[in-house]
């Protein structure tokens, strides 16, 4: 049998090996012919498989070749390096965006991620659904708000967004505008425009999904005349492919919080009651499904007033719908019993045990007389206010009860406190505290602290008290998209 040579073996296997795998034929070198080997000290050629290619050439070998093909080398080498680069890249920065939990951060850093694969600087973001639904909205990577604006003033059916945005023809897919100044059929303006923000050169691209249709165009500038190459075009297509699947799901839920914000505050009063010797501020922060806390201030006769927070189990519209019910028939019982809080409870409990028996809710009612700085008031399993002031920061001592639902019979006394001229009562939902991410009893140290460190020159208005709590409590942010807690204060301030 014929001896087939194992150098032979080595280089066909490699060739073949590079030609499937790789598809690169212009990788193949070619070596000089093999000789008679050299002495053991000589440098010896990388092994293959395992496979010492320096083994000599077998006796038997009628012919041995003069020349043979050397296995792929460095070329392929930095091919391979390149390729997993790009892929850890483009996965690093789908990581990124995907932990944006808010529309306008996942717009910001697709522009940003958009702009370091396509070698800019600089750059700009419409959103503009093309179903009008919005929202819409136009964004900058190093361009401050006169520099959009100037952008802006260039006739939209010449500008690279403006043509994807409308559908034209021929913007179905990437524009690119190589060199803006010495192109000599570019709109004047849009010239004078360039030159004066000192951008030459421009990369649009489409943001669609099959689904959604067109979401926006993103638009990336250069300094100097220039264009991306065709690895930089490939990368950031893979990328705005994902990156509006993402916009889409984000835009979805950005509706989707708007509707529930609109539909709550329909639910809530429009505006606080004027009733000498208190003024009043309320915040309400929605999470992303819509919880059911809410608040209630409603003018009583003799110059009272009622005061009320809660809130209903669950998320979504039937927590809606039900903290909506609670807060009407709260309203109800509190004109026709308003100074016996613990009745106006009695009755919402009753109401909800029977109308709604699988739900829970927790509620606060106080009735207050201005006037006299006193306040009486009962609560269905709900944390207890704190009263601020110049003197004394302190929360009330109210009794341990159920939330409404619960007992077949909920019934709590009522306590009775004065707060003293200047001081501030607040009233809040334990979404205040949930959302700092505390065990309850350092959330409600933390909200002690919030008030006791209110400003001296704030303390008389209640607004600035509610806004300097809230900061001081979720410095992370207001309005984190992410949070499954909604959030109430009530601040009353007795002159």
């Amino acid at each position: 049998m014929l001896d087939i040579s194992l150098l032979v073996r080595v280089h066909v296997d490699a060739l073949i090996a590079a030609q499937n795998d790789l598809g690169v034929c212009d990788a193949i070198r070619r070596i000089a012919p093999v000789g008679k080997l050299a002495a053991m000290s000589s440098l010896h050629l990388p092994k293959v498989a395992g496979i010492d290619p320096t083994v000599p050439v077998s006796t038997h070998t009628a012919a041995p070749l003069t020349e043979v093909a050397a296995a792929p080398g460095a070329f392929i080498q930095d091919r391979l390096a390149s390729w997993v680069s790009d892929l850890t890249t483009l996965h690093e920065l789908t990581e990124r965006l995907a932990g944006t939990h808010t529309l306008d951060d996942a717009l910001h850093e697709l522009l940003r991620a958009g702009a370091a694969l396509v070698g800019a600087r600089r750059g700009l973001l419409v959103l503009e659904p093309a179903d009008g639904g919005g929202p819409s909205t136009t964004i900058g990577l190093g361009l401050a708000h006169a520099d959009l604006g100037s952008i802006e003033t260039v006739p939209r059916s010449v500008t690279s967004y403006g043509r994807i945005l409308d559908g034209l023809p021929d913007a179905e897919g990437p524009l690119t505008h190589r060199d803006l100044l010495g192109d000599k059929g570019l709109d004047p303006r849009h010239r004078e425009v360039a030159a004066r923000l000192g951008y030459a050169a421009s990369y649009a691209l489409p943001l669609a999904t099959e689904a959604a249709g067109r979401l926006g165009a993103a638009v990336w500038l250069y300094d100097e005349p220039a264009e991306p190459l065709e690895r930089q075009r490939h990368l950031v297509g893979l990328y705005s492919r994902y990156a509006s699947e993402h916009l889409a799901r984000m835009l979805e839920l950005e509706r989707a919080r708007t509707e529930v914000a609109i539909l709550a505050e329909e639910l809530l009063p429009t505006r606080l009651p004027r009733v000498p010797g208190v003024r009043l501020a309320a915040r309400r922060l929605v999470a992303a499904k819509g919880g059911g806390d809410w608040y209630d201030a409603l003018p009583l006769p003799d110059n009272a007033l009622g005061l009320a927070v809660g809130s209903a189990g669950g998320s979504g519209p039937g927590a809606l719908a039900a903290m909506g019910r609670l807060r009407a028939s709260l309203r109800a019982y509190a004109v026709m019993e308003g100074e016996d809080p613990v009745a106006v409870l009695s009755d919402l409990e009753l109401l909800l045990r029977l109308t709604e028996p699988a739900r829970t809710a927790t509620a606060l009612f106080a009735y207050c007389e201005p006037a006299a700085r006193k306040i009486v008031l009962s609560g269905a399993g709900h944390s207890p206010p704190l009263i601020t002031g110049d003197r004394r920061t302190e929360f009330v001592e109210t009794t341990l009860s159920a939330p409404l639902g619960m007992l077949a019979c909920w019934e709590a006394p009522s306590v009775e406190f004065t707060p003293g001229p200047g001081e501030t009562v607040l009233f809040y939902t334990d979404g205040l505290l949930r959302r700092t991410g505390d065990a309850m009893d350092r959330a409600f140290a933390r909200l002690h602290s919030a008030a006791a460190g209110v400003p001296r020159a704030a303390r008389h208005d209640p607004s600035a008290v509610a806004d300097h709590v809230l900061r001081t409590m979720l410095p992370d942010g207001l309005d984190r998209s992410d949070s499954t807690e909604d959030v109430v204060v009530l601040a009353a301030y007795f002159e």
